[in-house]
């Protein structure tokens, strides 16, 4: 998928970096890229998402302090204030938050490039009310989930389907793509994007994520990747989110739109947590909001679900939204089959990449 701005020729330079040099010991930052300061000792394959984490945090592009074509260069004073900045942060988390990531560059900055000292004024004469809390008593972790496996069709009817192949477009960028996506229980799962010189793959085989495309090596994910893509590919992760988190706890009831949510925090060791939000109503699974850690900060993943469709006895969302700090597309589907025979080589990276 097309990257936007300034992200496309940075993203190139990473994944050919990183596809050449794979190996089962991840390379540290300074190993793969030209002068690296003060990053050194980051895997490689964070140093991309921190400078999205950047990018994102200052509203800028990859421009504003590389140039392009030279990345490795010094030739624009926002990089040497950037690496300043990264040491004031790192600092500062260490000396008054217990080494705690605490402060970030989204902290001060907040999508500006350069952080507002003073609060803004008032730009309406209406007066915010704080949004109504919901009535009744707050439902569990448990009976949340309870019913949401209830509202796709109940266990059983669930863990009736064994595969699913899905059809549909992808938008993105204002262009449309004929997308494909096909899965196999336990936790196989791949989506074939058509692009007009070929197509873009991901992947996840049970065991390992993967990333693809037509004319180039596919490359094996980075952890990061790969745990999304696991839980991405989780046929019944509906009736097995009790055991997929270490402990699951109630967060505080949000409205999405004009849906009134209840919500959940699944957390597991060493993971950043993953937010749940569902409909109070159906029951229905309406936003998950998951984070990828970097070295400056956590990039969050949206994703809002719509559309549900019953087929086979079973709800299954026609309509998914996937937002980043970078970017977003929405995926329809337009034609589901259940059931069918999927071969698992199907989902296996492709031999000698």
């Amino acid at each position: 998928m097309k990257m936007q701005g300034g992200f496309a020729w940075f993203a190139m330079v990473a994944v050919v970096g990183l596809a050449q040099g794979q190996t089962t010991e991840p390379k540290k930052a300074e190993e793969v890229y030209q002068n690296i300061t003060e990053l050194k000792g980051t895997p490689a394959d964070q140093l991309l998402p921190a400078m999205q984490f950047i990018s994102a945090s200052l509203g800028v592009q990859c421009s504003f302090c590389h140039v392009q074509g030279k990345n490795e260069a010094d030739d624009k004073k926002a990089k040497t204030v950037a690496r300043e900045m990264i040491a004031m942060t790192s600092a500062m988390n260490k000396t008054h938050f217990k080494g705690q990531r605490e402060l970030t560059c989204n902290s001060c900055h907040n999508g500006a490039t350069h952080p507002a000292s003073m609060p803004p004024v008032q730009s309406s004469d209406e007066v915010r009310a704080e949004a109504p809390r919901p009535s009744g008593p707050t439902p569990t972790a448990e009976q949340i989930l309870d019913k949401y496996v209830e509202a796709l069709g109940g266990e059983q009817a669930i863990q009736k389907v064994t595969s699913r192949v899905m059809k549909g477009v992808i938008l993105a960028n204002g262009q449309e793509s004929a997308i494909e996506i096909t899965a196999k229980a336990p936790n196989k799962r791949i989506s074939a994007m058509k692009m007009p010189n070929g197509e873009s793959l991901t992947a996840f085989d049970g065991t390992v994520g993967w990333l693809g495309n037509t004319g180039r090596p596919a490359r094996v994910m980075s952890a990061a990747e790969a745990d999304a893509a696991r839980m991405d590919a989780e046929m019944y992760l509906s009736i097995k989110l009790k055991s997929f988190f270490e402990s699951i706890r109630p967060g505080r009831p949000e409205k999405i739109g004009d849906v009134a949510c209840v919500a959940l925090m699944g957390v597991r060791p060493g993971q950043p947590p993953v937010r749940m939000f569902f409909d109070r109503g159906s029951g229905l699974l309406v936003r998950t909001i998951r984070y990828t850690e970097t070295p400056l900060g956590r990039n969050p993943t949206q994703i809002d679900y719509a559309d549900y469709k019953e087929v086979d006895g079973v709800k299954v969302p026609m309509k998914w939204t996937l937002a980043r700090p970078n970017g977003r597309f929405t995926i329809q589907i337009k034609e589901i089959q259940q059931n069918v025979q999927v071969d698992d080589a199907k989902f296996a990276k492709p031999a000698g990449e």
